[in-house]
């Protein structure tokens, strides 16, 4: 017989892996097409950050407070990072969602410095 917490603590894993695979594409992806904001993206799972340009005119405490107003929850690592912390159980959906916060905050930043 299976272990189920053996098996829960996989899927778990599993969708780690995915999800963190799933948001640093995501985040790689706007530092491209904003590269005068942001710049590499770090970490590791599901623990991720994105650093924003030291001249993109926007440090990352303002942009962790407009994601904030958006109802998205992320934490300011320092003046140039902003750090992606989803629980392990977050959903692909979920991720989709929280790129699409992040891509129309910064797109704010950029249209109305």
């Amino acid at each position: 017989t299976a272990n189920p917490a053996l098996h829960s603590d996989h899927n778990i894993l599993d969708n780690v892996k995915a999800r963190g695979d799933q948001l640093s594409a995501g985040l790689n992806k706007l530092a491209e097409k904003y590269p005068s904001v942001l710049a590499d993206v770090r970490g590791w799972g599901l623990l991720k950050g994105i650093r924003i340009n030291d001249d993109a005119g926007v440090t990352a405490g303002e942009l962790v407070g407009d994601l904030m107003n958006e109802g998205l929850l992320t934490v300011a690592a320092g003046p140039s990072v902003v750090r992606f912390v989803p629980p392990l159980i977050v959903t692909e959906e979920e991720i989709d969602q929280a790129l699409g916060i992040f891509e129309r905050t910064v797109s704010n930043r950029v249209l109305s410095p």
